[in-house]
């Protein structure tokens, strides 16, 4: 399957001093970055599920403080005025 992906002339020679540096084709250069920001976005996601889901197992668990003592706290750790 071939997909063109149209790209300004600044990102194309980005793309091809990259590959050059590599000494690979500048299509597999470009298929090895599309893959690996793929996979980090993918697992991004994931990370911010899992994060979402544990900060509402730990509300309903009744693990959680006010804004006001979270707030309280944060002047303390950064010196912050009230």
């Amino acid at each position: 399957m071939t997909i063109v992906i149209n790209l300004t002339p600044e990102l194309e020679e980005q793309l091809r001093k990259k590959a050059t540096h590599q000494g690979q084709d500048i299509s597999l250069v470009a298929a090895e970055l599309l893959a690996s920001v793929l996979e980090w976005e993918a697992q991004d996601s994931e990370d911010a599920i899992k994060g979402i889901q544990q900060g509402l197992d730990d509300f309903e668990a009744g693990n959680f403080r006010s804004f006001n003592e979270f707030a309280d706290e944060q002047r303390r750790k950064y010196n912050l005025p009230a």
